[in-house]
């Protein structure tokens, strides 16, 4: 397996991946990143200043992703780390913890100073995840996300 730049040909497997994960955890489709309008057109998302998103690929599929970019409608030294969703198959693989700092690598070079991500109350172990990693859950959302169904708040200091 391998993380590296998403690619234009990966737009439709990491949407679906996204997708099937919402499925499989029976998780609210409407105000979180399933019913996102860019879901379908991550590479050209990401393409847009102080970005990336990186993906996970094992044997040729796109099996997993995460991303950084600047909080919408935050502050300039801002940003959020976005659309990470991982496959069953390579979940507790450590690729989640790898591609996080990845992006909190790349956050730095680009002179962010916060970074905020949001998530749904029951995903825990994603929250653990972030803890372990230095995030620290916050009182409310920031910027304007449009992910309204998302319960749980959380920033690191670079």
């Amino acid at each position: 397996m391998l993380i590296r730049k998403i690619k234009k040909e990966d737009n439709t497997q990491i949407a679906n991946v996204i997708r099937a994960i919402f499925h499989e955890l029976d998780a609210p489709k409407v105000g979180t990143a399933y019913a996102d309008p860019i879901l379908d057109t991550l590479y050209e998302v990401y393409q847009m200043p102080r970005s990336v998103y990186y993906v996970v690929e094992n044997d040729g599929k796109v099996v997993g992703g995460c991303g950084i970019a600047p909080l919408e409608n935050g502050e300039p030294a801002v940003c959020e780390l976005q659309k990470m969703y991982f496959a069953p198959e390579i979940r507790g693989t450590g690729f989640a913890e790898k591609i996080i700092e990845k992006c909190l690598e790349f956050a730095k070079t680009q002179d962010f100073e916060l970074c905020y991500i949001e998530t749904l109350s029951f995903m825990t172990t994603a929250q653990k995840l972030y803890k372990r990693l230095g995030f620290e859950n916050i009182d409310g959302p920031m910027g304007n996300t449009g992910h309204n169904s998302c319960e749980v708040w959380m920033t690191k200091k670079l």
